[in-house]
C-alpha cells in the first residue's frame, strides 16, 4: 500500500470533508403584524391566516421556501409612542401545523392598539440582530400592514410623512437586508417606494388586491405538504428576490 505524506494525507481529508459551499446559507427572517384598529377593518384576520401558512411553510421548508436559521415575529403597534413590543423566537413555532399557529398569533397580537409606529419596530428590529450577534446574516423582514404611518407619529402632512419613516437602523445590519410591506393598498405601496428614503435596503410591497389572491392556491382537503401551488405563489409573489438599488 502505497503511504502518503504529511501534503498527501492532508489533501486526501480535505477532499473528504463536506463542502461549506454546499451547506445554505444562513438566514434571518422577522415577521412583523400591524395591530391597529385601520387594519383590523380591511386585512387583519387575512393576513393572519397568510402568516400562519408562510410560518408554516418556511420553518419545514415546503417547495422552494428557506428554512430561516433565525425567526422572530413581533408586533407594529403601540398604546403610546415609543412602546416596544415582545418578539416571539423561532421556537414557539416549531413542531405546531397551522391551526395551532395562527390561533397564537391571534392571542399574541389581538388588534387592538391605537398607533402604528413603524420606526420604533425597525428599531427593535435592529436592536434585536444585534443582541442575537446575527449582524452580517441575510435578513428579511415582512410586514403585514396596511403599510398607513400613525399621524400622531410623523404628522399629516402626506407628501412628508413617508420621508420620515425611518430605515437607517437596517442599513448596516446585513450584507442583503430586504423589507417586504405585504397588504397595503396600491396608493400606500408607491409612497413607500418613493417616499421612504434608503440606501442599501431593498424594498418590495404587495398590495391587498394580490395579497388576497392567495387563497385561491390553496386546494381543499390537501395537508400543507401537498400545497405546492401554494408554495409556488408564495415564492413567485412574496419571497420575490429584490434587486439592490443603483445609488
Amino acid at each position: 500500500m502505497k503511504r502518503l505524506g504529511v501534503p498527501g494525507l492532508l489533501l486526501a481529508l480535505a477532499a473528504c470533508a463536506p463542502s461549506q459551499e454546499q451547506s445554505p446559507p444562513k438566514n434571518t427572517l422577522v415577521v412583523g403584524i400591524d395591530v391597529s384598529g385601520s387594519f383590523r377593518q380591511r386585512s387583519y384576520d387575512d393576513a393572519i391566516d397568510f402568516a400562519a401558512y408562510y410560518l408554516y411553510g418556511h420553518l419545514n421548508g415546503l417547495g422552494d421556501l428557506k428554512k430561516p436559521n433565525n425567526l422572530f415575529v413581533g408586533s407594529v403597534g403601540g398604546e403610546q409612542a415609543g412602546e416596544v413590543k415582545t418578539f416571539h423566537p423561532i421556537h414557539d413555532f416549531r413542531g405546531k401545523d397551522v391551526a395551532q399557529i395562527a390561533a397564537e398569533l391571534r392571542a399574541w397580537f389581538p388588534p387592538e392598539d391605537r398607533l402604528t409606529d413603524f420606526n420604533v419596530f425597525f428599531n427593535r428590529v435592529s436592536e434585536l440582530v444585534k443582541r442575537q450577534n446575527l449582524v452580517l446574516t441575510p435578513l428579511d423582514i415582512v410586514v403585514l400592514t396596511d403599510g398607513v404611518p400613525d399621524p400622531a407619529l410623523v404628522g399629516r402632512d402626506t407628501l412628508t410623512r413617508y420621508a420620515r419613516l425611518d430605515l437607517t437602523p437596517l442599513e448596516y445590519l446585513s450584507r442583503s437586508t430586504t423589507v417586504r410591506l405585504l397588504y397595503p393598498s396600491p396608493t400606500i405601496a408607491v409612497r413607500w417606494e418613493k417616499g421612504v428614503k434608503r440606501r442599501r435596503v431593498r424594498l418590495w410591497t404587495l398590495d391587498h388586491d394580490v395579497m388576497v389572491g392567495w387563497r385561491g392556491q390553496l386546494v381543499q382537503g390537501q395537508p400543507p405538504e401537498a400545497q405546492a401551488a401554494l408554495w409556488r405563489w408564495v415564492d413567485d409573489n412574496v419571497d420575490f428576490k429584490v434587486r439592490a438599488r443603483i445609488l
